[in-house]
């Protein structure tokens, strides 16, 4: 994953050049964007532009970093136990099926990376095995004698006890040791560990920039790329899962229209509140990562919702596949229920990362949003 894959970013991509030639790598990096801009392919590009920048055998070095196999470039990322690693998860287990994660889905998600391991119903974590992993690599001189690079992908992901092992070795590291951290959310860091880093704000891809991707990378039919591209709200990762599975996040659509119309049949008719328990233990019984990912996409939902209600069309691009009309539903999504709606879905999502009771969580959402669905919006 060289410069010339990264989609877009040029502006990033220009700075982060420049600092190596001009001799002035910060020793710690935060890069923060939303999921699909391209922050992980970015972190992989820097780490092998330095490596064979300052290597002495440009061939080997560039082969080595190319494979994902230069002794001096480490990574960290999430991980749980599977069916083969039963205790102590570290990414040092899972090495060579991140490799091959990132050579199928350089863009991927975390789901998206528990899936590729098999273990999409539960949470993965960078714990303070993985800390102590993480010092003792670090501790070492590095192979070729330049630098040695470690990239942390989806930081937030690591507890408390992880944070604070680490915390002396990102604001003292070795000598020419680098540190690039990547996040979707800064704001699950410690305030420590962000204030250690330079910081780099990914913007969304923009949708020119991904439909051209889609038709270079995999031929994508020119007008698909283009719609797709419009649907994915900047995330390459998004577009590119709608151009070859060509699906709309169907099985979403359907527990989300189902709980809508379900929902607003249940205002005086306690008889389909039964149907509104038996929808939190539908979903309760997925994984909690998926989860998540019903529960963000039901916030693009409502957003789509609010953009329609107020005549932002061009900003709409939601395309239902079962026949859902969103401009009938629009009128139910406005400024009088919108922040409530959202402040709901966001604490549901927080509590079920927590491992909170998923089928409770759900349940009080949904009667929640019964609630809000009817409120008229204000004439004030």
């Amino acid at each position: 994953m060289f410069f010339d894959k990264v989609i877009g970013q040029d502006y990033i991509k220009n700075h982060l050049i420049t600092s190596v030639k001009n001799g002035r790598i910060p020793h710690a990096q935060l890069f923060v964007g939303q999921e699909g801009c391209g922050t992980l392919p970015m972190a992989i590009a820097y780490a092998q532009y330095i490596l064979h920048y300052f290597s002495n055998d440009k061939e080997a070095s560039k082969l080595k970093a190319l494979k994902l196999q230069h002794p001096d470039l480490h990574f960290a990322f999430p991980v749980t136990t599977t069916d083969s690693v039963k205790k102590h998860p570290v990414s040092n287990l899972f090495l060579e099926d991140w490799r091959t994660f990132l050579e199928e889905q350089p863009y991927g998600s975390l789901y998206n990376w528990l899936q590729h391991i098999g273990v999409a119903n539960k949470q993965g974590s960078i714990g303070v095995d993985e800390a102590e992993d993480i010092v003792k690599k670090l501790s070492l001189k590095s192979y070729e004698g330049g630098f040695k690079i470690m990239i942390l992908w989806m930081v937030e992901k690591m507890n408390n006890a992880a944070s604070n092992k680490l915390l002396k070795l990102i604001e003292e590291p070795p000598q020419k040791t680098i540190f690039l951290l990547i996040t979707e959310n800064e704001e699950l860091l410690l305030d420590t560990i962000k204030s250690r880093c330079q910081v780099f704000h990914f913007p969304k891809l923009p949708e020119e920039e991904i439909a051209k991707k889609l038709i270079e990378s995999i031929d994508a039919n020119p007008a698909e790329a283009k719609l797709y591209a419009h649907q994915s709200d900047g995330n390459y990762n998004k577009a590119l899962h709608l151009t070859l599975h060509n699906s709309k996040d169907t099985d979403f659509e359907e527990w989300f229209v189902f709980w809508i119309r379900t929902a607003f049949r249940a205002k005086g008719n306690p008889a389909v509140v039964k149907d509104l328990i038996s929808w939190s233990e539908e979903i309760a019984k997925s994984g909690r990562e998926t989860q998540k990912e019903f529960l963000q996409y039901c916030l693009q939902f409502f957003r789509q919702a609010l953009l329609q209600n107020y005549t932002a069309e061009d900003l709409v691009f939601f395309e239902s596949s079962m026949g859902f009309d969103l401009k009938k539903f629009a009128p139910y999504v406005n400024s009088s229920n919108i922040n409530e709606i959202y402040k709901e879905l966001n604490e549901a999502i927080y509590h079920i990362e927590r491992n909170g009771n998923a089928k409770v969580i759900l349940l009080d959402l949904t009667l929640k949003l019964t609630r809000f669905l009817h409120r008229k919006e204000s004439t004030i």
